[in-house]
């Protein structure tokens, strides 16, 4: 056992009271990772954008409360340049994952498989691939689970920060934002998502004329 995971043997109350501190230090980064790739919530993000919150942890707008979407571009993990642009008149869903989150890996096989399942039904899929630096990993990531459609690599989270005041907000990963087919945010969630929950957020739009 290494120096750092034996406990003290001194019963001396300052360094009772600095292990304390530690302790309580370690817990707070813990928590803070755990709330960075965890089942976020239903509320994150500030400004006034008239999303409808569900129980489920999807937030929805209607067609008169929705706001452009960002320009959003630029180059996939294969190195390809990639803008929302060239979907026009699609619903895109975008879903911003990491390698390295545990939730993304839960989630992945559901995307897989709407993605595929609705491709034919004028949905695109991107992914936002985040605070992965190497992108071995996220390359390996697609891989196994065979993800059909491309992710813009975004390291730092500089796409994130383009769209709207309380749209998205970068400490939930994984997060998923839908858009319309007029190039609109019309839903969102900040947790993972199961099949259903998927389909919840994409056939209204889906549905729309």
């Amino acid at each position: 056992m290494s120096a750092a995971c034996r406990a003290p043997h001194s019963t001396d109350r300052s360094r009772s009271r600095s292990r304390a501190a530690l302790l309580g230090a370690g817990a707070a980064v813990a928590a803070l990772t755990l709330s960075a790739c965890g089942s976020g919530g239903t509320s994150g993000g500030s400004g006034n954008t008239n999303f409808v919150a569900g129980s489920d942890g999807i937030a929805t707008l209607g067609k008169g409360d929705r706001q452009d979407g960002p320009k959003i571009e630029g180059k996939t993990l294969e190195g390809e340049k990639l803008s929302l642009d060239d979907y026009k008149g699609k619903v895109v869903v975008l879903n911003v994952w990491g390698s390295w989150c545990p939730p993304c890996r839960a989630e992945a096989p559901n995307f897989v498989k709407v993605a595929k399942d609705t491709e034919d039904e004028g949905v695109q899929f991107v992914g936002i691939n985040t605070r992965d630096n190497d992108k071995g990993p996220a390359l390996a990531f697609e891989k196994d689970y065979k993800v059909p459609y491309p992710s813009l690599h975004d390291p730092m989270g500089k796409l994130m920060l383009r769209f709207p005041k309380g749209t998205l907000n970068p400490n939930y990963i994984p997060s998923t934002i839908v858009i319309d087919r007029d190039g609109k945010v019309a839903a969102r969630s900040q947790q993972p998502l199961n099949e259903k929950k998927l389909r919840k957020m994409i056939d209204p739009l889906i549905a729309e004329k």
